[in-house]
């Protein structure tokens, strides 16, 4: 099995940023457990703080790949491209976000990839990757 997580624009920043919000892991180290703990997967990682680099990822991967664990950031609420891009490949696609956006201002309540996505797994921490990985790997 091969998955693939896909981080957005400032989740470069993770440990760094609002570290009430976001915890203070970076996304490496948490990667490193994930990986540990799923060592019969192959588990890809990219990061991008550029939307149409984001997209050619999606388009890059999305034919091959088991899954795709996405967190857009902030695009999730401003991409029609990027939901276009979830659309339009045959890869099932799960939308993650570390926080729960809905504990936290009015414009994150509303995600343009959702529609477009497998499910969207919210508010856990870093364990919501964990979650996601854990449907695709019991379908």
């Amino acid at each position: 099995m091969n998955i693939q997580i896909i981080n957005g624009p400032n989740l470069n920043l993770l440990g760094v940023r609002e570290k009430s919000i976001y915890g203070d892991s970076s996304f490496e180290d948490y990667l490193v457990a994930l990986r540990k703990r799923y060592a019969n997967i192959t588990i890809n990682y990219y990061q991008s703080n550029v939307e149409g680099e984001i997209i050619n990822k999606l388009h890059e991967v999305g034919f091959s790949s088991d899954g795709i664990v996405i967190n857009a950031g902030a695009y999730t609420h401003t991409s029609v491209a990027i939901s276009d891009a979830i659309a339009g490949i045959k890869t099932p696609v799960i939308e993650v976000h570390i926080s729960n956006v809905y504990k936290r201002e009015e414009f994150r309540h509303k995600s343009l990839l959702a529609t477009n996505c497998r499910g969207v797994i919210a508010g856990f921490g870093m364990d919501s990757y964990r979650l996601a990985v854990e449907n695709f790997v019991n379908g």
